[in-house]
């Protein structure tokens, strides 16, 4: 599993013209892509480094300042671009199987009391954010 998380003052995603999830206040943009190995275990794992990772004001954390968080899926955090022009995107778990973790993971969020917002799965999405700083991490868990 794979997430780019940009610290930002705010963010939202619109599907066909219509803000369908925003975060108004500082808090991460998450932007998270599923591999064939990925379980609901990693899904639990990686949210609970991106709840406590420091990076926001004062190199706090979502969980210690209670700041919210915006969880986009990206099958294209899995594109490979080593060979020609055009993307392989057979790393990327296909939808059936990246959905429930998608939803595993932001579940796993709201478990730990995270104000959680998220685009639409399989959507062609629109996203806007103001990125702070810049700040743009890119966290992994394997199996």
């Amino acid at each position: 599993m794979r997430a780019v998380v940009q610290r930002v003052g705010r963010a939202s995603v619109s599907v066909d013209g219509e803000i369908v999830g925003a975060i108004r206040t500082p808090g991460l943009l998450v932007l998270l892509g599923v591999t064939h190995t990925d379980s609901a275990g990693i899904a639990d794992r990686l949210a609970e480094k991106t709840w406590h990772l420091r990076i926001l004001d004062g190199e706090r954390s979502c969980a210690d300042l209670g700041a919210p968080l915006l969880v986009v899926s990206q099958f294209t955090l899995y594109a490979d671009t080593r060979k020609g022009r055009r993307p392989s995107w057979n790393a990327a778990a296909p939808g059936a199987v990246s959905e429930p973790l998608v939803e595993a993971y932001v579940d796993a969020l709201r478990r730990r009391g995270a104000e959680v917002q998220t685009g639409r799965f399989g959507a062609h999405m629109e996203v806007s954010l103001l990125n702070d700083g810049p700040v743009t991490l890119i966290l992994d868990v394997d199996a």
